[in-house]
């Protein structure tokens, strides 16, 4: 005898018709245009086919005419996300953004830390939105600093923009607070320096032109060993006479290094025992 009222978890043959298309198609997230173009539905006749599948687990709503395909196995789930990062691509449908901070740090292997929140960046301003549990932060950019950007395959069928390993230190060392404070955007770029292009992290810092982001990198690079003097004076030529703090989210006060116009108001100390972690 049954005694769970929810609706069993079946399939019609239209819904059976519409799930296997949009498997085929590689759409676990779609729309409710998606939907129309493969039943042929009107609107109205569309949002309530779509309602009964939520309605039996089918799918899952993820945001007004964004849903997700739940897995069969899972039965009559309702609070199914599917893969975040995906989610965050769909999302922006179509709009230009790339999985950025803490996010990115995570897929590129840069923190030990499980990441909650997905951090999206894009230049067209954007209120964060929770998705059954999931927090999405979108962080605004300017157009042309859509660079250093690369594609990460997710699943088998399904690929994210992200940005590449310099570009992640760089918005790190640019906005610490959204990857969990600068020891960790250091420890990021410690666990990965093998795998870290000097020239293209200098390249990235001159090109963001930003002060405070050349500052800290070149004492981050110098700290662990990790640059020569040709990069070094690289990133030191050009340096305003302004001091600026090492640790943005910190009060202003500590000593102050002359060779990076750095306000030290963290302890390098910590910084140092990255290397012994």
């Amino acid at each position: 005898m049954r005694t769970n009222s929810a609706p069993l978890k079946t399939l019609g043959p239209q819904a059976a018709n519409l799930v296997t298309m949009l498997h085929e198609r590689s759409r676990a997230v779609f729309r409710l245009e998606d939907v129309r173009d493969i039943t042929g539905l009107s609107e109205v006749s569309a949002r309530s086919f779509v309602r009964k599948l939520v309605d039996r687990g089918v799918a899952a709503r993820l945001k007004p005419g964004l849903y997700v395909l739940v897995p069969f196995e899972l039965g009559r789930e309702r609070k199914y996300t599917g893969n975040p990062l995906v989610v965050a691509r769909e999302i922006m449908n179509g709009e230009d953004y790339y999985l950025s901070h803490a996010t990115a740090m995570e897929i590129h292997g840069m923190t030990t830390q499980p990441q909650l929140v997905i951090m999206v960046t894009t230049p067209k301003p954007r209120r964060a939105l929770t998705s059954l549990g999931v927090e999405f932060r979108f962080i605004l950019c300017r157009r042309e600093a859509l660079f250093g950007l690369t594609e990460h395959w997710v699943t088998k069928q399904e690929k994210v923009r992200v940005s590449d390993l310099e570009r992640t230190v760089i918005d790190g060392l640019k906005q610490t607070e959204h990857c969990g404070g600068l020891t960790e955007v250091a420890k990021g770029l410690w666990m990965r320096r093998r795998d870290m292009n000097v020239d293209r992290l200098v390249q990235y810092a001159r090109r963001i032109g930003v002060g405070a982001v050349v500052r800290r990198l070149g004492f981050l690079l110098e700290t662990y060993e990790m640059a020569g003097p040709p990069d070094l004076d690289r990133l030191r030529n050009g340096l305003t006479a302004t001091y600026v703090r090492l640790d943005p989210v910190l009060p202003a006060e500590g000593k102050r290094l002359r060779r990076w116009r750095l306000q030290l108001n963290g302890d390098p100390e910590e910084l140092r025992a990255v290397v012994r972690t």
